[in-house]
């Protein structure tokens, strides 16, 4: 990552940044059209799902682990630029295989909660049905 597209906000470490940006991505991914949030191995596991995907696991922010998130970038460009990231590694059980990568969010220079935004987007419309691509593409134009 580029010191310019890590900005001044990439922020430090530290457990509240990384809680805050947790935060913020696990709004913006239920956000997203038919979105919605899942538990399916207990209360510290939380997924994101469209259409029974997932899109994103966030696993939770109370837990031993500081919080992370795990997205699938199909675009080699974002993977590239996700594996960058302090501490991004491959997502195990074989998830990694197939383009998913896990990146901790309390490491000193960690992605912004906007980079972590655009790669659960990026996520969204790999597992997501065309007519809700359609409609995120609508809403986005919309939104200029």
């Amino acid at each position: 990552m580029s010191a310019a597209a890590a900005g001044p906000s990439a922020g430090g470490g530290g457990v509240k940044a990384a809680v805050r940006k947790w935060e913020a991505v696990r709004a913006f991914a239920l956000g997203l059209p038919g979105a919605a949030e899942e538990f399916p191995w207990g209360p510290e596991d939380c997924v994101v799902k469209v259409n029974k995907k997932i899109f994103v696991f966030l696993g939770n922010t109370d837990g031993p682990q500081p919080p992370g998130v795990s997205v699938k970038l199909k675009d080699p460009a974002l993977h590239e630029h996700a594996m960058t990231a302090p501490g991004a590694e491959p997502t195990g059980y074989g998830l990694g295989k197939a383009g998913w990568v896990s990146v901790p969010l309390g490491e000193k220079g960690a992605p912004t909660a906007e980079v972590l935004c655009e790669w659960v987007e990026e996520s969204y419309r790999t597992v997501a049905p065309k007519r809700q691509v359609k409609e995120l593409d609508a809403r986005v134009e919309a939104d200029g």
